[in-house]
């Protein structure tokens, strides 16, 4: 795989209006941005208790010249269809966590069998958003229907996510220093409080083959825990300040964690091995003495094909990383920056601000290698422990288990 070091262009920018209720300055960020899992549809806390539920892709007026091919996926032709329309789902507080289900499975249900008035139907592609009070509201993304109110927490929810396998298991992060864990098939049911935290939970993120939990809160270690049995696996420790956001690689054999302290830590989640760091050095020196690090980091995410990272950091930076290598390929100008994630078909990074703005930038499109996608194919059912107990050449194992770098 060749790195051309091209720079992120900016496809298009969103910005809220401006309603005249609302002291403008107050809760404007974009504290989250996010596709659905086949992005048809992106969701976009825009500050003032307001989530805009936009299809994707982006109408023409909003992309220059040139760009539309490269922002556009065949895969969400609307031919032969009405095409969806935006949607403005108002949440009554501040919005902090937003996440959308997996596709849905066809129902297993007997075509003859009704839900009751009171249960609704969550057969259906669904966003969940966290909310500053600690409720979490679960809508409908092709109606912008409220389907479920999930109470439990005592302070603001942070992040959410998802099981990428279908079944509805929501998982919540919040300020009250818990994770929960709900079943929206049992109408929206608490299962589990995952307790040990001392701080707020700033981030939690599942494994694509369902396994792991990661959970990042304003300590210096990462919790990892077992989506089997709820359980605490281990404590990564690593980092020297506040750890804020984390994301498992596509294939679940590589976790990283993007910290205050200007470093992200990539980890074999299995073993609990540190297998590199990269730091966030200024591309320009501080104008003041100040101890402020303005290299912080506030968001990480893996590529669709695992090959890159995105970062955003409270240097003014977009950084584009290729897995293999220590310094960034490539750097895009932001201001205020907030949080990140890749379309889920490559290409695209959308970005969200404290202005309530969001930005969408163009991303390395690669071909993947061979060797890539058959590791990739091997580690989303082998952990590192069964792959190192396989009989083949050291050099192939440490290439399985990301260990090359």
């Amino acid at each position: 795989m060749s790195h051309v070091p091209e720079e992120p262009l900016l496809l298009a920018e969103l910005k809220p209006g401006r309603p005249h209720q609302f002291d403008w300055k107050s809760s404007c960020e974009t504290w989250s941005v996010a596709f659905s899992p086949d992005g048809s549809w992106f969701a976009w806390s825009q500050g003032h208790c307001i989530v805009k539920l936009i299809p994707w892709p982006l109408e023409e007026q909003f992309i220059p010249k040139g760009f539309e091919a490269k922002s556009r996926s065949s895969k969400n032709d609307t031919k032969g269809r009405s095409s969806p329309k935006e949607k403005t789902l108002d949440c009554g507080q501040i919005v902090w966590g937003l996440a959308f289900s997996p596709w849905p499975s066809p129902p297993s249900r007997k075509p003859w069998a009704r839900h009751p008035p009171q249960v609704p139907d969550v057969s259906c592609l669904i966003l969940a958003t966290g909310l500053n009070d600690g409720q979490i509201k679960i809508w409908e993304v092709q109606t912008g229907l409220l389907l479920l109110n999930l109470s439990g927490h005592q302070d603001v929810v942070r992040d959410l996510s998802f099981t990428p396998s279908g079944s509805l298991i929501l998982v919540s992060a919040s300020r009250d220093k818990t994770l929960r864990i709900w079943d929206l098939n049992k109408h929206g049911k608490q299962i589990q409080v995952l307790s040990g935290h001392l701080q707020w939970v700033y981030c939690c993120s599942i494994s694509p083959d369902c396994s792991m939990l990661c959970s990042a809160a304003g300590e210096k270690s990462v919790f990892l825990w077992s989506m089997r049995s709820y359980t605490l696996i281990r404590k990564l420790e690593g980092h020297e300040s506040s750890v804020v956001s984390c994301d498992f690689s596509p294939d679940s054999a590589l976790l990283v964690t993007a910290s205050y302290d200007t470093n992200v830590i990539m980890w074999d989640p299995y073993t609990g091995e540190r297998l590199r760091s990269l730091h966030h050095s200024q591309l320009e020196p501080a104008m003041d003495d100040s101890d402020v690090h303005i290299s912080s980091l506030r968001s990480v995410c893996f590529s669709p094909e695992g090959l890159y990272l995105a970062t955003v950091a409270d240097d003014r930076l977009l950084r584009i990383w290729a897995l293999e290598l220590k310094t960034p390929i490539a750097f895009a100008p932001m201001t205020n920056g907030l949080c990140c994630t890749f379309f889920p078909h490559g290409g695209v990074i959308a970005t969200g601000t404290r202005d309530g703005h969001v930005q969408f930038w163009t991303a390395p499109r690669v071909l993947s290698s061979l060797k890539h996608l058959c590791r990739k194919a091997l580690r989303s059912f082998l952990t590192t422990y069964q792959v190192l107990a396989l009989p083949i050449p050291k050099k192939m194992k440490e290439f399985l288990t990301y260990r090359t770098f």
